[in-house]
């Protein structure tokens, strides 16, 4: 331990060096003036302060406040010296952040009990500190290991889905990159911006229960049929929403929502405006940009102007006109993702309305 020593009295001040470096495995720094000991800070390192009161210029409890001015030095012990026994002299100096004294004449035996009190404290709240360490470093150990799994699962659902049909496992990944690129767009937290990235791609995920006849047709829905395909959003809340995971939670929120509409004409629930969760609103528009910009069985590509400019007209009645707004200022980020995640031409299948 190394113990600050400030003292104007050279005599007095050599003396409590030699008391300080007399407790075992502890060291001294000592200073002839407040002034000497606040130039050398805050590249000073110290673990206890001790400081006479009495002292041109800065006493004692000036010296203390202007040290717990720097950061590094807030949570130190500092013992205050004094000849005066004065009841508001100490509760000033107990105030300005002392925790003990020690009266003059000093009694040597008294000094190397109260400082190796002191070390004795500051190793047991060094161990705590410690364990405080390891304790926190074991469960972000222990979330990262739940959020790795979290998003396994997720990929592996995913996964599941694009067996069933081939045109999912591209357009959810997509989805999902232009999900977060119009969330950080928004200004959402970064956090939830990955978080919605991840659980984007499960949008889709209640294709798993629509029959085949229905999924993979090949032409234009009757009616009958286009009810089935609309069912996918409630079936991929219900799967996803049985879960206590908040990252699948999310996905079974945005599932449930992302085919909603801002003027309450969508569907499942027939949610309008700000009823709509902000994830599903945000995916949405990433999800109907996808849907416009690839080949589907009623109709070729469209070109990106063509489908920002689509997008943009339905602002206010399909889309939420803020993500709609985020939606522009994150297209050199979509125009980037599109470049690197095309999609190879290949025939195609029918897609959820």
């Amino acid at each position: 331990m190394k113990i600050l020593v400030v003292d104007d009295n050279k005599t007095n001040l050599t003396l409590l060096k030699k008391l300080a470096t007399s407790v075992e495995n502890c060291s001294a720094v000592g200073f002839i003036s407040p002034e000497e000991a606040l130039h050398a800070m805050p590249e000073l390192d110290f673990d206890i302060g001790v400081i006479d009161f009495q002292m041109p210029v800065y006493n004692g409890v000036d010296l203390l406040m202007e040290i717990r001015r720097f950061d590094k030095y807030r949570d130190k012990p500092f013992v205050v010296v004094t000849a005066d026994n004065d009841t508001e002299t100490r509760m000033t100096a107990l105030n300005a952040g002392a925790i003990d004294f020690l009266t003059k004449p000093i009694n040597p035996l008294e000094f190397q009990a109260r400082i190796r009190n002191l070390v004795a404290l500051i190793d047991a709240r060094n161990q705590l500190a410690e364990k405080a360490d390891w304790l926190r470093n074991e469960v972000d150990k222990v979330m990262r290991e739940l959020r790795e799994r979290e998003q396994e699962i997720i990929y592996r659902l995913t996964l599941a889905a694009s067996y069933k049909d081939p045109e999912t496992a591209l357009h959810t990944l997509r989805v999902g990159a232009y999900s977060e690129a119009i969330a950080r767009a928004y200004g959402l937290p970064a956090e939830i911006c990955a978080d919605i990235r991840l659980a984007a791609p499960m949008h889709d995920i209640g294709k798993v229960g629509i029959p085949d006849a229905v999924l993979l047709k090949r032409g234009v829905y009757t009616e009958n049929e286009r009810e089935q395909m609309q069912c996918h959003t409630s079936i991929g809340s219900q799967i996803l929403g049985q879960s206590r995971s908040g990252l699948l939670q999310l996905a079974a929120e945005i599932a449930g929502a992302h085919h909603e509409r801002w003027d309450g004409q969508g569907y499942p629930r027939r949610l309008s405006g700000e009823e709509i969760p902000l994830a599903g609103r945000i995916v949405a528009v990433a999800d109907s940009f996808d849907a416009l910009t690839t080949v589907r069985p009623y109709k070729e590509a469209w070109s990106v102007d063509r489908a920002v400019q689509h997008i943009k007209e339905r602002a206010g009645s399909q889309f939420d006109p803020a993500c709609v707004d985020a939606f522009l200022r994150a297209m050199p980020t979509l125009s980037s993702i599109i470049s690197g995640h095309g999609e190879p031409a290949r025939e195609p299948v029918q897609a959820a309305e």
